[in-house]
């Protein structure tokens, strides 16, 4: 059985600093975990993904040179630290597993083809 479990959420004030982390089970050989964030209102947006083959990663515009994705192999678990947080970076973050990566720099920031989902943690930047 597959487990996402995020965890790092919090709320930070605008500059600061998180680090985010998806801890996953279940999951065997080459696989990727995308990093997805849904504000109030808005709809899902993949924002960073990496493959645990290869260590492939990808990032949308709105948050290259922020965000790092990395990954622990040994400990099955996938970070995202963020930083220089800005107000539209709230919302709840979640973190998502696809097996199947064929051509996923077409793809991966895509909801619709990840095949697990964790329960999301939320972000919140406010002064």
């Amino acid at each position: 059985q597959v487990q996402l479990v995020e965890s790092g959420g919090g709320l930070v004030q605008p500059g600061g600093s998180l680090r985010l982390s998806c801890a996953a089970s279940g999951l065997r050989l080459d696989y990727a975990i995308g990093w997805f964030r849904q504000a109030p209102g808005k709809e899902r947006e993949g924002v960073s993904c990496i493959s645990t083959s290869d260590g492939s990663t990808y990032y949308s515009d709105s948050v290259k040179g922020r965000f790092t994705i990395s990954r622990d192999n040994a400990r099955n678990t996938v970070y995202l630290q963020i930083d220089s947080l800005k107000p539209e970076d709230t919302g709840v973050y979640y973190c998502a597993a696809v097996l199947h990566i064929k051509w996923i720099p077409t793809w991966w920031a895509s909801a619709a083809p990840y095949d697990y989902w964790g329960q999301g943690t939320q972000v919140t930047v406010s002064s």
